[in-house]
């Protein structure tokens, strides 16, 4: 810690709200490493849609949000660093760590399985349950670090994390295989084109929903088939047409998603931003012989597998825009518009 300054910038998230309950300062204390933990110069942070979700309390389900407005369903405490996006270097060791890691390169897994070295028995997310990378310097745990070796930018290597992982570990979870015709809906956004990109590493016919502005750009990118949003999904595909649905939106059009799903397919979910109150027909599900998966936790080999995927060059940085630190908000207001493929990226 002797070359690390007291004192560094970061944007503290104070309560609920609007984006006046972002705080950016200059005085804040520069985090220690416990034992098992390492501190990182952060070098840039990504904008995703969990730290906008957090802010506005989306995730509650009871009116009291002090109660579970936080990614665990927990209650969040304040004031919070977000930001769980995070390439950077590390600067400083805990007592039980490697000084050799001192140096490195790292990009940090989101997700917390541990802390202080003991097993967690209810996972953290990095920037929710924790402080997390909207900040000069920020703390993990050591196994959370992970070096990476590339000729990407440190801009464009935060780009990867969030996105990409859960992108990953929706289509691992979903077993996703070159035989597979895969439809993305959300495809233009950070998990959506990540997600595209993945697939078509696999092998896989990837099928992506988005708006006729973006097309061009996701063909670009490996989109076999443009479908766009108003598009009348079981019309234009028909009944029992794809293996996996890689769900980023859900909403009104989910009975859809279930009927142009094959036999025996699969359904993938990690994000509702049309809407989180769905009209399910049960019938729909066992007499198709349908499986379901919500992913958020991370399957153990998922973050290993996507820094090797980067490390090859086997999927690309989509980086729409990046901005400095203190204009967080801004950047979050570009992120709302989703005029943009890829990802926003802050740098301190």
């Amino acid at each position: 810690m002797k070359d690390s300054p007291l004192h560094m910038q970061g944007v503290q998230m104070i309560g609920y709200g609007e984006d006046e309950m972002l705080q950016y300062r200059e005085d804040l204390p520069t985090p220690t490493p416990t034992a098992t933990q390492v501190l990182i110069k952060v070098s840039a942070a990504g904008v995703n849609n969990t730290d906008i979700n957090t802010r506005l309390g989306w995730y509650a389900k009871s009116e009291d949000l002090s109660k579970d407005a936080a990614w665990s369903g927990q209650a969040l405490q304040f004031p919070r660093i977000q930001g769980a996006d995070v390439c950077g270097y590390i600067v400083a060791v805990g007592e039980q760590v490697n000084t050799d890691r001192i140096g490195e390169r790292v990009l940090i897994n989101p997700c917390l399985m541990f802390h202080q070295g003991e097993a967690l028995s209810q996972p953290r997310y990095f920037g929710s349950e924790c402080d997390g990378g909207f900040a000069s310097y920020a703390v993990v745990e050591s196994v959370n670090a992970c070096p990476i070796n590339s000729a990407y930018n440190d801009i464009e290597l935060a780009s990867f994390p969030c996105s990409y992982s859960t992108a990953l570990n929706m289509l691992t979870r979903a077993k996703v295989t070159a035989k597979d015709t895969v439809l993305i809906t959300g495809a233009s956004g950070g998990v959506g084109s990540a997600a595209l990109q993945l697939a078509k590493a696999r092998g896989a016919h990837v099928i992506a929903q988005t708006t006729a502005a973006k097309a061009a750009q996701l063909k670009a990118i490996g989109a076999d088939q443009i479908v766009l949003r108003e598009d009348d999904l079981l019309q234009l595909l028909g009944k029992n047409k794809v293996d996996v649905v890689i769900d980023l939106v859900a909403g009104p059009q989910f009975p859809t998603l279930l009927e142009v799903i094959k036999p025996f397919g699969r359904y993938a979910v990690a994000g509702a931003i049309a809407g989180a109150h769905l009209n399910l027909d049960v019938r729909t599900l066992y007499l198709k012989d349908l499986s379901f998966f919500g992913c958020t936790i991370l399957e153990e080999e998922v973050f290993p597998n996507l820094i090797r995927l980067i490390e090859t060059e086997k999927i690309q940085p989509l980086v729409a825009h990046h901005f400095p630190l203190k204009e967080i908000i801004q950047a979050q207001k570009t992120f709302l518009a989703k005029d943009f493929i890829g990802k926003i990226v802050l740098t301190p």
